[in-house]
């Protein structure tokens, strides 16, 4: 039973590194192809939508809709920021020059986003607190089960090569991990 045990207390230990060996694995093809097909090209002006995947967006539409919800929850989220720090990263794929590099670019930028939103609700988890009715651990919470939501999102969603608006080295020209189809004639 304690051999069992301790089986399971290791694999629980070995499991992240285990995941990141298979995210990283996945994910290096579309790192090489992003550097292999920008080649010198430098990245297009900067440009934000604040939080991707219509986070911003929607809250917008809602505060416009509801001039209550303006007013209590701001017209944007209030972690914007964080989110337009990330951006910039994206945008230019973390200033790597090579696929490694960007690869632990990346990630170190999903992390850092997912840091400060959390950073943002310890911050201001008195005065959020005090405005919404609730308790300072409440708005940690709330900010960290976002920070943690939002941190999944892009470490699924914001890879290179995929298509999206917001892709890792959105600033430049499109990629794809596949190869070109040719017919059978060239």
């Amino acid at each position: 039973m304690k051999a069992r045990s301790l089986g399971v207390v290791f694999g629980l230990i070995a499991a992240p590194a285990m995941a990141q060996d298979i995210m990283r694995n996945i994910e290096m093809p579309a790192h090489r192809a992003l550097f292999a097909q920008r080649g010198d090209v430098e990245p297009i002006p900067f440009e934000t939508d604040g939080c991707s995947g219509g986070l911003s967006a929607s809250w917008r539409f809602v505060a416009e809709t509801f001039p209550k919800f303006s007013a209590l929850y701001e017209a944007h989220p209030p972690w914007e920021y964080c989110c337009v720090t990330h951006d910039h990263a994206y945008h230019n794929a973390g200033g790597a020059s090579q696929a490694e590099e960007s690869f632990e670019a990346r990630l170190s930028a999903d992390d850092a986003l997912r840091v400060c939103v959390k950073q943002h609700g310890e911050d201001n988890a008195d005065e959020y607190a005090a405005r919404y009715d609730m308790a300072p651990d409440q708005i940690r919470t709330a900010h960290s089960v976002t920070a943690e939501a939002m941190y999944t999102a892009v470490r699924l969603g914001g890879g290179p090569c995929s298509g999206l608006p917001w892709r890792w080295g959105f600033g430049y020209p499109g990629c794809s991990v596949f190869k070109p189809v040719t017919s059978a004639r060239e």
